[in-house]
């Protein structure tokens, strides 16, 4: 994941660091048994308990250095596409992705799913998703994959449908209806206990032109929203990038990323919200108000672990907390930096958040920018304990 995010302004990076055999279905037998698709994977239950979902883009060592127990899912990022087939980036990703699988051994209710594209990931989605024949393949060899190394499901994150997203990545008019045509085909050709889900994001763009809502979301079982990086009022001003609550100073949060799903008539349980597990840092920002909401130019993504080790043992940086959008901020005056980030105090607020109106889940990006010790994972899996237990 997932590290998310088609809106790109000077100080906003959308960033989610924050891819041909077999019998083919008729597209009029595909129609015919929509209902029948759709019957198949109600799955999740508006009771089950809250999913903890961390993307996860490291190699097979570092993994042991996480309490993997603290998850429900660890997403595998990224797979790639070769033609028309999903394919690994690079020989490494095989061993990665087995040793994830393997720790179904030691957790069995841990869920392992892989996870395609990404920022920068889909270079040729727009034009091999147009094509019937390729979808089918693509989805055929998708169930193989996850067949061969047991992984329990899969996520599309194809940034971004019709709206674009990364540089030279092409997007038209015609990548709706492929993306609600791919969802389908990805549907059919998995296991029913096999789970798909896509990751989204919340801006008023995407959600009215990439995505047929309608169509898509009887066929998920849930969605990743990516509820960081969201771009602020005035591009070129500083804020929070992973905000939970909406301000005068700020519009874009998690709150109203809600509201617009609610007004979809979107189920709640179908709707993860994202936590970020790294920062922004933006450079040449003046004293007044700490920095937030004063220019500045963007410098670069800067992960929780380096947060904790560097900036927060610095005495140059001071920390700050937003209590209306519920996000906290450093600030160094002496070379005028100013930090974006989320907390264990923010991503707290966030689990309650998520448990307090219905929602599927929370997911970060990603688990390998956690600090290893008093994480925000660890914030996050305390918090839902409690909560649960009450």
């Amino acid at each position: 994941m997932k590290y998310l995010l088609a809106s790109i302004n000077i100080f906003y990076v959308l960033f989610i660091l924050v891819s041909c055999k077999g019998e083919t279905i008729p597209e009029n037998s595909q129609l015919e048994n929509q209902t029948t698709v759709k019957e198949s994977i109600q799955t999740i239950k508006e009771t089950n308990p809250l999913r903890i979902i961390g993307f996860y883009q490291g190699n097979d060592t570092e993994i042991v250095n996480y309490d993997i127990e603290k998850l429900t899912h660890i997403v595998f990022c990224f797979t790639r596409l070769n033609g028309h087939k999903i394919d690994f980036r690079q020989e490494q990703d095989k061993k990665t992705l087995k040793k994830l699988c393997a720790l179904k051994k030691n957790y069995p209710n841990l869920k392992v799913i892989v996870s395609f594209g990404g920022w920068g990931g889909c270079y040729s989605c727009s034009n091999v998703f147009d094509r019937e024949l390729y979808r089918k393949n693509f989805a055929k060899s998708v169930k193989d994959l996850l067949i061969e190394y047991n992984a329990d499901g899969f996520d599309l994150d194809w940034e971004s449908p019709v709206i674009g997203g990364f540089q030279n990545h092409k997007a038209s008019e015609g990548d709706k209806d492929n993306f609600t045509k791919l969802i389908k085909e990805l549907r059919m050709a998995l296991p029913a206990e096999m789970e798909l889900s896509f990751d989204a994001n919340t801006f008023e763009a995407y959600i009215e032109k990439s995505v047929d809502w309608d169509s898509v979301m009887p066929l998920v079982d849930y969605v990743n929203l990516m509820t960081y990086s969201l771009p602020g009022n005035d591009p070129i001003r500083t804020g929070h990038h992973t905000a939970l609550y909406s301000s005068t100073a700020q519009t874009e949060s998690i709150d109203l990323a809600l509201q617009r799903f609610d007004s979809l008539g979107i189920a709640r349980h179908k709707l993860i919200i994202g936590a970020s597990f790294y920062g922004e840092m933006v450079k040449t920002v003046d004293t007044i108000n700490h920095g937030l909401g004063r220019e500045g130019v963007f410098e670069r993504i800067i992960n929780y672990q380096q947060i904790t080790n560097d900036l927060l043992k610095d005495n140059n940086y001071t920390y700050h907390w937003d209590s209306d959008s519920k996000a906290p901020y450093l600030f160094n005056s002496t070379n005028q930096t100013f930090v974006t980030y989320d907390d264990r105090k923010s991503v707290s607020l966030k689990t309650k958040y998520a448990i307090e109106n219905n929602l599927g889940g929370i997911m970060f990006w990603k688990l390998n920018a956690d600090s290893y010790d008093n994480g925000l994972l660890e914030a996050i899996y305390e918090t839902s304990s409690s909560i649960v237990k009450k």
